[in-house]
């Protein structure tokens, strides 16, 4: 016998907890402290038509929980430099870093891939900024001998 799984949907307005510019996870208590329920909470965010949600998947339901980020849901925690730079995200997914798509806005560094605008934690940024140069007010990404401009956006990416 096959049960069906219930799929249960929470918008971010019936959500009760909510990430900050920082992702920093809150609740009505204040910010998460326990750091298994953060890298919980950070490796379920999922993203699909309706926007960033908690995804959970158990025997018996399915379920999505919308909701409210400050700025934006995915932030590089960490980096590693070699031949090319791999971006860890608090999600726990791996990208390998395209710098013709990085930008800054409000002094934050920003990468836009597809589907989604990822923003760059003040340790991560730290760790490429060895990589950074400002020539006559231009930022540039400097790897292996090869420079690429970083753009300036006037606008949040909400």
């Amino acid at each position: 016998m096959v049960l069906e799984i219930q799929s249960i949907t929470i918008p971010k307005e019936k959500a009760i907890f909510w990430m900050d510019k920082n992702g920093v996870w809150h609740n009505e208590h204040g910010r998460f402290e326990h750091p298994k329920l953060i890298a919980y909470f950070n490796s379920s965010i999922r993203k699909d038509d309706m926007g960033y949600h908690v995804y959970q998947l158990t025997d018996e339901f399915e379920e999505k929980v919308y909701f409210f980020h400050e700025d934006t849901a995915l932030f590089v925690v960490d980096l590693t430099v070699s031949d090319e730079v791999r971006l860890a995200l608090n999600n726990r997914t791996k990208l390998t870093l395209q710098p013709e798509q990085l930008y800054t806005s409000n002094d934050a560094l920003y990468l836009e891939t597809h589907g989604h605008i990822i923003k760059f934690t003040d340790r991560a940024l730290v760790k490429l900024s060895k990589f950074m140069q400002d020539r006559e007010g231009q930022l540039f990404l400097i790897l292996n001998d090869q420079s690429w401009p970083i753009v300036e956006k006037q606008s949040s990416p909400n």
